[in-house]
């Protein structure tokens, strides 16, 4: 069942992407007095779902989720279709139109795709708000996995800088870090320079990378586990100073030091209020005591931030922005080889797993004005049959005063054919791969 939820939450945020990308198109082409022969819903390569023609459109559904289309007369697109090219050209046709029209109709699935990100935003942050954890407040420092410390990090370091610029949330710090060059620390009272370098990052990058920066909190008792060892020994408001007569003060010395007692009984100091107690604490195998603790710093720094309708209208720009840096960045991160973050791109096989697997509106609205976003990004690209590959061309004939022949777009179409198809396999090959090896780890 869960899995059918991610499914069909992927499902529902493609299809809205799609059709509203390829409306963008086909609303600038009919404006234009263009003529659109087919407006699908995924690709259709041999056979359709659905299909049914409603004037001089044809629209549809096709079985391939990897996108959509529309087919406007007199334009050679990936479909490669060059029948029509071979009569003359009709005032109806894409190619009969000037310069200027033509990059409209190629930009406005792009166009589309941002202001829908900034539609989304503005929802959220006028229903929901925006929660920001502010990084001066966490002055004890950050905790970090064996993937962190790859990178240079020690546990207890203050980040002060990535790439010269203070980062003020902890929102945008993971990502900062992992596509920032430099950071400055802050190590027990010395300031040190870290080289981010991308053959520590694929650490990151893989399964073990996961969370591998988390705030520092005390070792303090908040909550307690039934029938747990802490519910033998343990109060609401304990904090524990020491374990086996050596002072801890944060909860990773704690969880690290019950690691190399496991099976075996250590005594820890507690300020029990005013009073320091000490109990005998036998450690289970999972070295797992059973409390949660306060995290008072975390909730000190954590703001809640409602808006009006105008503050998100205004705010919700400044966030498609925010996320359109971290897409560019991000491609800069798959394009070097030593991060091998090639081998973590995602394709339909996998890309469900980013819903979560019960319906959960907000987590899906936010992923799809992501996803919007980086479907802008990764039109505009100018690669041959993407939005910006015609895009591309289009503004060099309206410098230039120069068209490319009919003959030497369709070469520059196939070229960006291959690039596409070349994509796609790395995309197939790298789900397939991951799918595999998951059933063999299992």
């Amino acid at each position: 069942m869960e899995l059918f939820i991610q499914i069909s939450q992927l499902l529902l945020c493609l299809s809205i992407l799609v059709i509203l990308h390829e409306a963008g198109h086909f609303f600038a082409a009919k404006y234009f007095k263009c003529r659109v022969e087919k407006f699908y819903l995924f690709f259709d390569p041999w056979f359709s779902l659905f299909k049914r023609k409603i004037g001089e459109t044809e629209y549809g559904i096709g079985w391939l989720p990897l996108g959509g289309y529309v087919k406007i007369s007199g334009m050679i697109d990936e479909s490669l279709d060059t029948e029509q090219l071979k009569k003359d050209p009709q005032p109806w046709e894409f190619r009969s139109k000037p310069a200027w029209q033509r990059l409209i109709i190629m930009l406005a699935g792009i166009i589309v795709n941002i202001i829908l990100a900034i539609v989304i935003y503005t929802g959220i942050l006028y229903t929901t708000g925006e929660e920001t954890i502010n990084t001066q407040e966490l002055k004890d420092g950050y905790v970090f996995s064996e993937a962190g410390k790859k990178l240079g990090f020690q546990d207890g370091d203050v980040i002060l800088e990535v790439d010269h610029k203070p980062i003020p949330t902890l929102n945008y710090l993971p990502v900062s870090i992992l596509f920032g060059d430099q950071v400055s620390v802050n190590r027990n009272g010395k300031i040190i320079h870290l080289d981010l370098l991308p053959e520590a990052k694929k650490y990151v990058l893989s399964s073990e990378g996961k969370s591998f920066i988390s705030p520092r909190i005390i070792s303090d008792v908040d909550s307690i586990t039934p029938k747990s060892v802490a519910s033998k020994h343990l109060k609401k408001g304990d904090i524990i100073v020491s374990i086996n007569g050596m002072p801890i003060q944060y909860l990773d010395q704690l969880k690290k030091d019950l690691l190399t007692h496991k099976k075996d009984t250590v005594s820890l100091g507690i300020l029990r209020g005013e009073k320091q107690v000490i109990e005998k604490i036998y450690v289970p195998d999972s070295a797992v005591l059973g409390f949660i603790p306060s995290a008072n710093i975390l909730k000190n720094a954590t703001a809640y931030k409602k808006y009006s309708f105008l503050q998100a209208l205004q705010r919700a720009p400044s966030l498609s922005w925010d996320m359109l840096l971290m897409q560019i960045k991000q491609f800069k991160i798959v394009l070097n080889p030593k991060t091998e973050a090639y081998k973590h791109v995602s394709g339909p096989l996998r890309l469900y797993q980013a819903f979560s697997p019960e319906w959960d509106w907000l987590h899906f609205w936010s992923f799809t004005a992501m996803f919007s976003i980086w479907l802008a990004f990764l039109n505009i690209l100018p690669i041959p049959g993407l939005d910006g590959g015609h895009a591309l061309f289009t503004i060099a004939e309206m410098i230039t005063g120069r068209k490319l022949s009919d003959k030497a777009m369709e070469k520059v179409q196939m070229v960006g054919v291959i690039i596409l198809l070349s994509l796609m396999v790395l995309v197939f090959g790298n789900d397939i791969w991951n799918i595999i090896q998951n059933i063999i780890k299992k």
